[in-house]
C-alpha cells in the first residue's frame, strides 16, 4: 500500500511537470538576466535593489501610467532568471511586481497604489531604484526615471492605424517625448486613451474610420479636452485589450475574443488574468495539486491539513487562477491573503477562524488600556471632526473612546485603544487637507440702442388790435417751449435782442394764442427745435402765428458689470452691490413703520471642482435698479438668472440673455382736421420711438493654486 501512494504521489508530479511545462519554462538564457530584486522601506520611500549577473551600460528606458498606477522598466538583452513571473510585495505603496520576458527583452512593471517620483541609478551589477510620494519628491533630481517631465506640456507628432497578423487592431501614437503621462480605461465598447498635458495639432483632431481593416476596431477618435487628450477607440464583438509603450511610441491592440466551445469557461468571461494551462489531472489529490500549482506560478502559500479529497480536472488553454477557482467551487475551498502569503483552507473553518479573532478583538478592545493622542488640524474645524467621530453611524472610535476640541487652538483630543488611534490618524490624513480656491468672474452686460422722431406743430390767429409797421418775417431756433413772438422793421439800425439764436431786426410781444397746440416733446436729454412763420397785414389786425417742432434723436448706450467672488471648493459665496429703498409698510393694529427693499447688483455662487478639472456650478446672478415713483412707493426693475453649469477651468459661457424690442407710434390730432390730406399735418403731432435692450451673463471659473493664482487644472 505504501508503495501504491508512493507511485501516485510520483505520477501526478511528473503529470503536473509536464502540462506546466507551457509557463513554468524561460527560454535559453542570454548573456545577462535579472538574478534577484530586493525591497526596502526608508520612511515614505522604497528602495528596489534589482540585481544582474552584468552591469548594464546605460540606464533602462521606462515609461508610466497613472490610471492604474504603473511605472515599467524595459531591459533590452536581459532575461528573466527570477522565480516566478509574478511577486506580491504589500511594501507602503508597491502592491506587487510582475516579470514579463518577449524576445530579447524583459519587462519589470510596478504595481502602485498611487502614481510616485521614481529615480534610479547604476552601481556595479545593480540598478536602484527609489519610489517616493510625489508631495515630498526632490524635482530637482536630474534622471531618465524623473517624473517631472509629466507636469511639462507634450505634444502628439502622429497617429496610424494597423492591422496585426492575427487580425487585431493596432492604433499606433508617436509622441514627442516618453514623459506623457497616459490613463487607460474601458467604457462599454470604447477603449478611452487620455494623454496628460499634451497638444494635439489640428490635422490630427479627427475621426478615423476603420472598419475596412476588419478588426474589432471601427472607428478612432482623437480631440483634445482642455489640456490634455483624449482618444475613443470604438470596437464591435468580444474584445481585449492590451497598451505598452516604448520610448516615444505607444501602441494600444485591441484583439477579438473567439468564443472556443472546447474550453470549460471562456477567459475573459470572469476577468482572469493568470497564465494559461492546460491540465489533465485524473483523480489525484487536492492538496497536491495545490501545491504544485503555487510553486509553478510562485504563490507563498500554506495550505490547510483540513483540505483533503480527490479531483478530476480536463481543462485546455484557462488562466491559472481560474482553475484554482473551480478547485475551491468544487470542494468548497477559500482563501485569504496576509501580505505576501496566501492562507487556503474549507470556508466553514475560515469562518469559523475569523469569528473567534473578532471576539479575541472585540474582548481586547474591551480590556486593552485606552490612550490619550491630541491632533493639530490645519484646515479642517476641529467642532466639525468632533461630530464625525462622535457619531453612531460612523463607529470609528470604540465603545470607550471619547473626543473633546479646544476651539481656541483648534486642536482634537482622542482618548481610545491604539488601534482606533491609528483609524483616526488615517482619517484625519484623508480629510484635514486645503481646499482647492476658484476665481468666479461674472460680466453683466447690458446694452440700450434708442431711435425717436418726433413732429408738432403750433397754429394760432391774432386779430382785433391795431400793430403797426407789421410785415410777414420768419424765424428759426429756440426750442418748442418758448412762447409765440412776432417780429416786424423798425427804424433805423438793428435794435439789439435777448436771444442770439434768432436772426431780427426788431420785436413786438404778441399775446400767446394758439388754436392748435400739439408740440413735438424732447425724447432723454434732446430738445426738439422750432421753426416759426408769421403773416400779418399791412394795418396790424389779423395775425397767422405758425410754429413746427421737430425731435429726431438717435441714443446708444452700454452698461458693463462686472463682480468677482473667491471661494473655496464646494463653499458659497455672496457678493451685491446697490441701494436699500425705504418703504412704508402697515401692520395690522393700525401702525405703519419703515422699511427697506434691497435694489443690488448681486453674485451667488457655489462652485465644485470636478475629478477631471472642470467647475460645477450653481450660480444666482441679480440686476435690480431703481423703477419709477409709484403710490406707496418705488418700483424695482427686477432682471435675475439662476441656473446650474459645467464650464472648463478658464473657460467662458453665457448663462443667460434677456432681449427687448419696443416699437411706439403715438398721434396727437385734432378730430377731423387732423385726418384731412397734406393739411392734416397742421392738426397733429406724431412721434415714433423704436427701443431695443440686452442683457447677457458672462461666466468664467478660475482653479487657484496653492499660492492662490491662476493655475492649470
Amino acid at each position: 500500500m505504501k508503495h501504491v501512494k508512493k507511485y501516485i504521489a510520483w505520477a501526478a508530479t511528473l503529470c503536473l511537470g509536464v502540462l506546466f511545462s507551457a509557463f513554468a519554462g524561460a527560454e535559453e538564457a542570454g548573456k545577462n538576466a535579472i538574478t534577484a530584486v530586493t525591497i526596502t522601506t526608508q520612511g515614505n520611500a522604497i528602495m528596489l535593489k534589482i540585481d544582474l549577473k552584468e552591469a548594464l551600460t546605460e540606464l533602462p528606458t521606462e515609461f508610466s501610467i497613472a490610471n492604474p498606477p504603473r511605472v515599467a522598466l524595459d531591459f533590452k538583452d536581459v532575461d528573466n532568471a527570477l522565480e516566478g513571473n509574478r511577486r506580491v510585495v504589500k511594501e507602503g505603496d508597491l502592491t506587487s511586481l510582475d516579470v514579463i520576458q518577449s524576445g530579447n527583452k524583459t519587462r519589470l512593471v510596478l504595481n502602485l497604489v498611487r502614481s510616485m517620483h521614481y529615480a534610479a541609478r547604476l552601481e556595479d551589477a545593480s540598478l536602484l531604484v527609489t519610489l517616493t510620494p510625489l508631495e515630498n519628491a526632490d524635482i530637482t533630481q536630474k534622471s531618465v526615471f524623473t517624473q517631472e517631465s509629466i507636469r511639462q506640456q507634450h505634444e502628439i507628432r502622429d497617429i496610424s492605424f494597423r492591422r496585426g497578423k492575427d487580425g487585431e487592431g493596432r492604433v499606433i501614437v508617436e509622441l514627442s517625448d516618453a514623459g506623457a503621462g497616459i490613463n487607460i480605461r474601458q467604457q462599454g465598447n470604447d477603449l478611452v486613451v487620455d494623454f496628460l498635458k499634451t497638444d494635439l495639432p489640428e490635422n490630427l483632431r479627427r475621426r478615423m474610420d476603420v472598419l475596412d481593416f476588419a478588426t474589432p476596431v471601427t472607428a478612432v477618435a482623437t480631440d483634445g479636452k482642455g489640456e490634455h487628450v483624449r482618444m475613443t477607440i470604438t470596437s464591435q464583438g468580444h474584445w481585449e485589450h492590451n497598451a505598452y509603450q516604448t520610448e516615444n511610441q505607444f501602441v494600444a491592440e485591441v484583439r477579438a475574443i473567439v468564443e472556443d466551445p472546447t474550453k470549460l469557461v471562456q477567459s475573459s468571461k470572469l476577468g482572469y488574468q493568470g497564465p494559461r494551462i492546460s491540465i489533465n489531472y485524473q483523480n489525484g489529490d487536492v492538496r497536491a495539486l495545490l501545491r504544485l500549482m503555487a510553486e509553478e506560478l510562485g504563490f507563498n502559500a500554506v495550505i490547510s491539513e483540513t483540505v483533503r479529497g480527490t479531483t478530476t480536472l480536463v481543462l485546455k488553454d484557462v488562466p491559472a487562477d481560474q482553475v484554482i477557482d473551480i478547485i475551491f467551487q468544487q470542494k468548497g475551498l477559500d482563501m485569504r491573503k496576509n501580505g505576501n502569503v496566501i492562507l487556503i483552507a474549507p470556508r466553514d473553518e475560515l469562518a469559523t477562524r475569523e469569528k473567534l479573532e473578532y471576539e479575541t478583538n472585540r474582548t481586547r478592545e474591551e480590556l486593552e488600556p485606552l490612550v490619550m493622542e491630541n491632533f493639530q488640524l490645519n484646515y479642517h474645524n476641529a467642532g466639525a471632526i468632533q461630530s464625525i467621530l462622535s457619531s453612531k453611524d460612523q463607529q470609528i472610535l470604540s465603545k470607550r473612546g471619547t473626543v473633546s476640541t479646544d476651539p481656541r487652538t483648534n486642536i482634537l483630543f482622542v482618548r481610545d485603544t491604539p488601534d482606533r488611534l491609528d483609524e483616526v490618524r488615517r482619517l484625519l490624513a484623508q480629510i484635514d487637507v486645503p481646499l482647492r480656491q476658484v476665481l468666479i468672474e461674472a460680466r453683466i452686460v447690458e446694452a440700450t440702442d434708442t431711435f425717436a422722431k418726433n413732429l408738432g406743430v403750433r397754429l394760432g390767429l391774432l386779430h382785433g388790435k391795431n400793430y403797426t409797421n407789421a410785415g410777414t418775417w420768419f424765424g428759426m431756433g429756440g426750442d418748442a417751449s418758448q412762447t409765440s413772438r412776432a417780429f416786424a422793421p423798425a427804424a433805423g439800425k438793428p435794435s439789439d435782442v435777448s436771444n442770439p439764436a434768432w436772426s431780427v431786426e426788431g420785436t413786438a410781444e404778441f399775446p400767446a394764442v394758439n388754436q392748435v397746440n400739439l408740440p413735438a416733446q424732447g425724447y432723454g436729454n434732446a430738445d426738439a427745435q422750432l421753426f416759426s412763420f408769421l403773416l400779418a397785414n399791412r394795418q396790424g389786425t389779423r395775425m397767422l402765428n405758425l410754429e413746427i417742432s421737430a425731435l429726431e434723436a438717435d441714443l446708444k448706450g452700454r452698461v458693463v458689470s462686472s463682480p468677482r467672488v473667491l471661494t473655496s471648493d464646494k463653499g458659497e459665496a455672496l457678493i451685491e452691490q446697490g441701494v436699500e429703498i425705504p418703504y412704508q409698510e402697515a401692520s395690522s393694529s393700525g401702525s405703519t413703520s419703515v422699511s427697506f427693499k434691497k435694489a443690488v447688483l448681486s453674485l451667488k455662487v457655489r462652485p465644485q471642482i470636478t475629478p477631471d478639472g472642470k467647475v460645477a456650478m450653481k450660480i444666482e446672478v441679480n440686476k435690480d435698479s431703481r423703477g419709477e415713483t409709484v403710490p406707496g412707493g418705488v418700483a424695482i426693475n427686477t432682471k435675475k438668472v439662476q441656473t446650474d453649469v459645467l464650464v472648463e477651468n478658464g473657460g467662458t459661457v453665457v448663462i443667460g440673455g434677456i432681449y427687448e424690442l419696443t416699437n411706439r407710434n403715438d398721434i396727437d390730432k385734432v378730430p377731423l382736421l387732423g385726418d384731412m390730406p397734406i393739411l392734416g399735418y397742421l392738426f397733429r403731432s406724431q412721434a415714433r420711438v423704436s427701443e431695443k435692450s440686452e442683457l447677457l451673463v458672462f461666466i468664467t471659473p478660475r482653479i487657484l493654486n496653492e499660492n492662490l493664482t491662476i493655475g492649470s487644472n
